[in-house]
């Protein structure tokens, strides 16, 4: 019997990644905006276009994602997930080419146990089939056709179109 497949994001679900990028606008733009300030907004309500787009220039510069922190229990549920489950890491990495191999060296360094055969570098997500999906983005989620779970962020406050997940603890009463 094939045993059931999750697949998880990797930016603001397994990594901390919107700390960082809030940190770049405070200091580019002289602002001193917290996580608490998104509540119930979208980055567009707080920062414009142009601030927006200066920021995302830096995404694309060459060691940006070498150092985020892991999300906070990631580690161990996702080791469990991975004792139960056929455990996919998918990520629309291709959209910044710097990142694919900057991807693979913190998975190598955080989560060793995730095999590079199990680590999915794609644009469009609607092509996974899995049983799950973990993800902040309701883009991805939207084509999804198995149970979406919505990792908790600052950029998706406004949507309640999915089930919400605010913490690796939360997943493991879920899917342990």
């Amino acid at each position: 019997m094939r045993r059931q497949r999750i697949a998880i994001d990797m930016d603001d679900v397994m990594a901390i990644t919107s700390e960082k990028f809030l940190k770049n606008i405070n200091r580019l733009f002289n602002k001193n905006l917290s996580e608490s300030d998104f509540k119930g907004k979208y980055w567009l309500d707080l920062i414009n276009q142009d601030e927006l787009a200066e920021c995302m220039k830096l995404v694309h510069e060459e060691g940006y994602f070498l150092d985020f922190p892991v999300m906070p229990n990631a580690v161990e549920v996702i080791k469990d997930l991975h004792q139960n489950y056929d455990v996919f890491v998918v990520s629309a990495a291709t959209e910044f080419p710097n990142s694919l191999k900057e991807k693979m060296i913190w998975l190598g360094e955080h989560f060793p146990f995730i095999s590079w055969k199990n680590t999915v570098f794609c644009g469009d997500k609607s092509i996974i089939t899995a049983d799950f999906l973990i993800d902040d983005h309701p883009k991805n989620l939207k084509t999804f056709k198995g149970k979406a779970l919505m990792f908790d962020a600052i950029h998706n406050q406004m949507v309640s179109d999915y089930q919400r997940v605010h913490s690796w603890n939360e997943i493991a009463t879920i899917l342990l």
